[in-house]
């Protein structure tokens, strides 16, 4: 089962709406100074690191709120101050602070200060599933699960808080009209700049790229052969739900048999606030674990791989930039279009060519894998997907949203 729901973490804020109060009302009389806060619900990664980089480089005084050890820890490595996120240093460096930028929610900082500040939510991905307001699960609640004036009041607090956002990168104009929708926010909030977080992708030429994946995928998992095709499958998130293509044990030696004929390798990675029984019946090479654990964010990784396997994930999107031949596999699709739906329809980003079983997708996998005709023509898939969702590929989406930050902060007033 999954480590996370929307019923149980919104549950949690009804819990704590004391504290945002209190929050509230210290941030209106503290006053707000030159330092920027920097947070990210995947650790010392994605868009945050980027945009941090190229702030820090300008001479931005700035500080990361960090939730556990180790991400203190990965961001001393790379030379990058912390406070601990929910102590009251972490407090007061919100409350002080002039810009905020985080990549989840609120939460990436400490929430309780997030008030009267300037916020860049960068977030975390192109959606193809619907999210925030336009998603049923945002107001499931497990207090009073039945109760409609609970999810009224969630759905009331989440338009409320979204309107604290001064800024959101959008890949596209397509895409900027689903974050529009999704956080309930005005047109100039979201900006059409591309995302910091996979400006990675456009750096260097694709050899180099490459090349740098494999050796950052081979550090973080020893069990990745350096000469082994890399399969990435990468099921997404199901609010709390088991995921339900996890193989079956004829499954898996199926898959296995497949992985030795090709000499590749299958690199499982489950969503961060998910887990799933991805471990063969028998022990097996050929199967690996490419967890958050291990690497926080996969983006830079993508080159590493020759293959996609993934069912709803924005990864789809990231992925195009490589371009990666992609498959799907969705088992749920027509319960997960009811129960959460998707922006546009599934059959636009598949082609309409999703397998609802691995028996299904194992033979669209050996032809991916035996010929070249076939990866080239899902390739071109990838490349036609990019076009549509993403208008810039110029590695420069960082520098145009610091610039957009900074000339909407020179009209706000500073203490």
């Amino acid at each position: 089962m999954a480590s996370f729901s929307f019923g149980s973490g919104n549950a949690a804020k009804l819990a704590r709406i004391p504290l945002y109060a209190l929050g509230r009302v210290a941030t209106a009389v503290v006053p707000r100074g030159r330092l920027w806060v920097f947070g990210c619900g995947a650790g010392v990664a994605d868009g945050a690191l980027e945009v941090w980089n190229a702030a820090r480089e300008r001479g931005i005084d700035a500080v990361w709120l960090a939730t556990t050890e180790r991400e203190a820890r990965d961001a001393a490595a790379l030379g990058i101050p912390t406070l601990p996120k929910m102590s009251w240093r972490g407090f007061w460096a919100t409350a002080r602070a002039r810009v905020v930028v985080v990549t989840h929610g609120f939460g990436d900082v400490n929430p309780y200060a997030v008030s009267g500040a300037f916020v860049a939510q960068l977030w975390h991905g192109i959606p193809l599933k619907r999210i925030g307001l336009d998603a049923p699960a945002l107001v499931r609640s497990a207090f009073l699960p039945g109760s409609r004036a609970v999810r009224g009041l969630l759905a009331w607090a989440y338009r409320r808080s979204a309107r604290r956002i001064g800024l959101i990168p959008a890949a596209s104009h397509l895409v900027r009209g689903r974050l529009e929708s999704a956080f309930g926010i005005p047109d100039a909030s979201v900006v059409v700049t591309g995302e910091p977080r996979v400006d990675v992708l456009a750096r260097g030429s694709a050899d180099d790229r490459g090349a740098s994946a494999r050796a950052l995928v081979a550090e973080a998992q020893p069990g990745i052969r350096p000469d082994a095709r890399l399969v990435l499958y990468a099921p997404t998130w199901r609010d709390g739900e088991a995921d339900p293509a996890v193989p079956t044990p004829d499954e898996w030696r199926a898959i296995d048999a497949l992985l030795a004929r090709h000499g590749a390798q299958l690199v499982v990675r489950s969503h961060r606030l998910g887990e799933g029984a991805y471990a063969p019946p028998e022990e097996t090479p050929r199967v690996v674990l490419l967890g958050a654990d291990l690497v926080p964010d996969v983006t830079p990784a993508l080159p590493a791989f020759d293959a996609l396997i993934t069912d709803y994930s924005s990864l789809v999107y990231d992925g195009s930039l490589v371009p990666l031949p992609t498959l799907f596999l969705a088992p749920d699709v027509r319960s997960y279009a009811e129960s959460r739906g998707f922006y546009g329809t599934y059959d636009e980003v598949t082609g309409g060519e999703q397998s609802a079983t691995w028996g299904e997708l194992l033979p669209r996998l050996e032809r991916l894998l035996g010929q070249d005709e076939e990866r080239e023509r899902l390739a071109e898939h990838s490349r036609a997907i990019s076009a549509r969702v993403h208008a810039f590929r110029d590695g420069g989406s960082t520098r145009r949203v610091l610039d957009e930050i900074l000339a909407r902060t020179r009209k706000a007033p500073t203490a």
